[in-house]
């Protein structure tokens, strides 16, 4: 089975006993605070089975994070192919949503920088976007800590959510392989 392992992290494919922890972290209201909404389980399944079919397709996904001491799943960190009605559309996107009890001590960060190797050696990117609402200062700071850098004329509204939506409005990240630091 595909891993990806870092010092404390595994980044795998998804399974299906991730259902019920992945479900759980997706009704945090922390992790909620700029999501448009919490995911049913329905969804959960069907974006682990996207996820999955995304590695088949582009050799990449937003990865199952787990825990290497413990074994538990606290998030995904990966690459997502995507094609909105945006200006830096089609793109291949870095994200993480990580359980709120596993903020603030590095796993983030450390599971971006080695799915940005990935992107950048395996999958042979050119270039690796991030975006979140300009609230979201905590990851902004991840998108800073791996080396990308803010596109200050790259503000769009998302085009999943309505124009004035409070989550609408989002900043964007960079990093090519160029200048990745790698």
């Amino acid at each position: 089975m595909f891993t990806i392992s870092t010092s404390r992290l595994l980044l795998r494919l998804w399974k299906e006993g991730d259902i019920d922890a992945y479900y759980q972290i997706n009704q945090d209201p922390d992790v909620l605070e700029f999501l448009p909404g919490a995911l049913t389980r329905t969804e959960v399944k069907n974006f682990m089975a996207r996820q999955n079919q995304q590695f088949v397709e582009r050799g990449f996904a937003l990865w199952a994070a787990e825990l290497k001491e413990t074994s538990d799943l606290i998030g995904f960190i990966g690459l997502n192919y995507f094609d909105y009605p945006v200006h830096f559309s089609p793109a291949v996107e870095i994200g993480w949503r990580l359980s709120s009890s596993f903020w603030g001590k590095g796993y983030a960060t450390e599971g971006a920088r080695k799915v940005i190797e990935f992107g950048f050696h395996q999958c042979h990117l050119q270039e690796i976007v991030a975006f979140t609402v300009p609230k979201n200062i905590r990851s902004q700071r991840v998108m800073e800590k791996i080396g990308m850098v803010q596109d200050m004329n790259g503000d769009f509204f998302h085009p999943k959510l309505p124009r004035k939506h409070r989550l609408a409005k989002h900043v964007l990240y960079r990093i090519t392989s160029e200048n990745a630091a790698l």
